[in-house]
């Protein structure tokens, strides 16, 4: 590549992500399902992808750039119920600690309508459309915006076009049934190849980032 095409490229990525880029994180069967048919609250057929090299190393680079964790009720509560104990735990992967610590430490916002104050630090809950919470963030100064897990917040700003880079794990296993992340209907887009890495059983961390 010329020095001019570089130039413009990075003039390009600048343009492309003027202002916060919301990033939204999920992990997949392969036939394309987030959640188990019969019980989806039970993630326990992710955690033997969760702990590879591969989906560790994929959510640091997705958390390091963040400054803004956004997440649904649930979510909110199982990730903030479990990643604080990870803390000082003897045996803890270094990687896990160290976004147990971001996830204490950064700002939070969590979307629900029956939660009336949080009981968690640095943590602001909101009753608003997700569309509208991400763009009053956007207009704010910060880092990512990151959106971890949380299908239906995912799928609210899929629907809005207001993905900005859109993560995805995939694990090697059909779950059969169970609810999907990309509904028919959602706005037609392109988007391009940001990152794909391989690796333990079979686990592909994916990288996509939004064409305007």
């Amino acid at each position: 590549m010329t020095e001019q095409a570089e130039q413009t490229d990075q003039i390009e990525q600048t343009e492309r992500y003027a202002g916060r880029r919301v990033v939204t994180n999920m992990a997949l069967s392969l036939d394309g399902h987030y959640a188990a048919p019969d019980n989806p609250l039970d993630m326990s057929w992710v955690m033997p992808y969760a702990l590879t090299d591969v989906a560790r190393d994929h959510l640091a680079s997705l958390w390091e750039p963040a400054t803004t964790a956004l997440l649904g009720r649930v979510n909110a509560e199982g990730f903030l119920g479990f990643w604080p104990t990870v803390i000082g735990m003897e045996g803890a992967d270094p990687r896990d600690e160290a976004f147990a610590k971001w996830l204490v430490e950064t700002d939070k916002v969590v979307l629900s309508s029956t939660l009336g104050e949080a009981p968690w630090e640095r943590t602001t809950i909101i009753d608003k459309s997700t569309a509208e919470v991400v763009t009053d963030l956007k207009s704010t100064e910060g880092g990512d915006i990151l959106v971890l897990s949380s299908a239906s917040v995912i799928k609210a700003l899929l629907a809005a076009d207001k993905v900005d880079r859109l993560a995805l794990t995939v694990f090697p296993l059909f779950l059969g049934g169970g609810p999907r992340l990309f509904d028919d209907g959602l706005p037609a887009g392109k988007w391009t190849l940001a990152s794909q890495t391989a690796g333990e059983h079979g686990t592909l961390a994916l990288v996509y980032d939004r064409v305007r």
